[in-house]
């Protein structure tokens, strides 16, 4: 079979960087591909030369044995490659139906055919085995739904080329599977996939085939039933499996509780997101929070934040008792707070990597007093070395970092404000191996220095390795809190669907 996509000798440089090194990529139809590599290993950059985001220096692109060269993403669509973010890029106030055809729609004599479009989503949702309400609005419904609106809108276009990037992100077990229900549907019905995703499972689970990428360079095409995980991930990083090693390490042994209390919430809750609830933190301690997608666990870690106001409870830090109105509040009194949403509530991507890590700091101290440019590029220049910020640049644009180093900057940007409670919700959600791996071992070593943590992760193993104790919600109700020792992963979702009773 000859393949519906090949791309061969592809080269890309930016400024003072080469993200693609002579690169070659083939799909055939009819198969889901996966495209594997670390952060920074240039998967992004090939999909936007590939979409016409980006030009390329070198190399050609053919699609069904032509030559091709897309002047952006619209041409690329209109050519069959339709491409689903990570960052679901719909309209929540809109309709299911208008999702799917804006800019598209169905119009007679000028005006748009509503009858027509609601009648064309249901057929094509029902092609998905979706059952959804076309006229009701897109935000109403769960970020796994509006996955698979947008995955609903790029087939509508005659897509013969589907790209996936990290969709299973935000997703919990049963929304994945539903997910791979569909694009094995599609898959059957002769479409050419491509599957971009961190979570190593999940690409043995759905893939037929491989390809890695290691520091802008093809590593090889691998057959999934050719290679194993271990073998996958030792081509993906390029170096001794101690990475592997460091993510199995023992469970944490639960901080004192003659530790003194950073944080302690009783009663805290807000209607409409989470119950009333009571949790108390201590120094050196990381309280893991568990539970499905939906169950409050960020609504929780909100109000320790001040990011959202409680109206239920008190919020004590250390002896005294505070009501936290704003961000800033919390801030002065040591909280960090590094969002799941990194890309609308965290990174400024168009300012620099030293501008974006003096940030909080600069806003700490106020702008009558402001840190000196040398003090700047001092401070930028040691988290790059301790984080290994990839490139190594205080000048680069946030923005044209890979997921993992972007998660790097907003951990060097609360680091630098010592605090003593550091909240992290989902900090490694979408980073790779490696990435994960440094990550989770610089949490335990800042608790390790007596650093208290709220830890969010909605990988259960990844919460039991990190964590002293575990509190697990339900329903945005915290059911349980439990020493770590004494759960398993089959414990904690079992707590979970009883609710927390005995």
């Amino acid at each position: 079979m000859n393949p519906i996509l090949s791309m061969t000798g592809i080269r890309k440089e930016f400024p003072g960087v080469v993200a693609l090194d002579d690169v070659g990529f083939r799909m055939f139809p009819g198969e889901v591909h996966a495209l594997m590599g670390e952060n920074g290993a240039g998967k992004s950059t090939l999909i936007k030369v590939l979409t016409g985001v980006y030009g390329i220096d070198a190399g050609e692109i053919e699609l069904a044995g032509s030559p091709v060269r897309f002047g952006g993403p619209l041409p690329a669509q209109q050519a069959g490659i339709s491409t689903v973010y990570q960052e679901v890029n719909l309209c929540p106030n809109l309709s299911v139906a208008e999702n799917i055809f804006v800019g598209r729609e169905p119009r007679r004599f000028g005006r748009i055919q509503w009858s027509a479009m609601r009648r064309r989503t249901t057929e094509l949702l029902h092609r998905l085995d979706l059952e959804l309400d076309p006229a009701k609005e897109l935000g109403t419904y769960s970020i796994a739904v509006q996955q698979l609106v947008a995955i609903a809108r790029a087939i509508d276009v005659s897509a013969r080329v589907l790209i996936l990037d990290e969709p299973t992100s935000s997703l919990d077990a049963s929304e994945v599977a539903k997910l791979f229900e569909v694009v094995g549907r599609l898959r059957d019905d002769g479409m050419a996939i491509l599957f971009v995703s961190h979570f190593i499972d999940q690409v043995f689970a759905i893939s037929d085939r491989m390809t890695v990428l290691r520091n802008g360079k093809l590593v090889g095409e691998y057959r999934a039933d050719e290679i194993t995980p271990v073998e996958l991930v030792h081509r993906m990083i390029g170096r001794e499996l101690a990475v592997l090693e460091e993510l199995e390490q023992p469970r944490r042994e639960r901080t004192p509780e003659t530790s003194p209390v950073v944080t302690a919430a009783t009663g805290l809750g807000r209607k409409g997101a989470i119950e009333p609830f009571s949790l108390t933190i201590h120094e050196g301690e990381v309280l893991g929070l568990a539970g499905l997608l939906g169950s409050g666990r960020t609504e929780a870690a909100r109000l320790f934040f001040g990011a959202d106001r409680a109206d239920h409870g008190s919020l004590a830090f250390g002896d005294e008792t505070v009501r936290l109105r704003t961000p800033r509040a919390a801030i002065a009194r040591g909280v960090a707070f590094c969002s799941e949403n990194r890309k609308t509530e965290g990174l400024i991507e168009e300012l620099t990597v030293r501008e974006n890590i003096v940030l909080a700091l600069q806003a700490r101290r106020g702008w009558t007093r402001p840190i000196s440019r040398r003090r700047q590029d001092e401070l930028a220049r040691s988290f790059i070395e301790v984080l290994q910020i990839r490139p190594a640049d205080p000048e680069a644009v946030v923005g044209n970092l890979s997921g993992g180093d972007q998660q790097k900057v907003l951990l060097a940007r609360w680091l630098l404000t010592e605090p003593r409670l550091l909240i992290l919700d989902e900090p490694t959600r979408g980073i790779d191996v490696g990435a994960k791996a440094e990550i989770q071992k610089l949490i335990a070593k800042l608790s390790d220095d007596g650093m208290a943590v709220l830890f969010i992760s909605a990988e259960l193993e990844e919460v039991l390795r990190l964590s002293h104790e575990v509190a697990v919600l339900r329903d945005r109700q915290v059911v349980d809190c439990v020493p770590n020792e004494e759960l398993t992963p089959s414990a904690v979702l079992k707590t979970i669907a009883r609710g927390g009773q005995s």
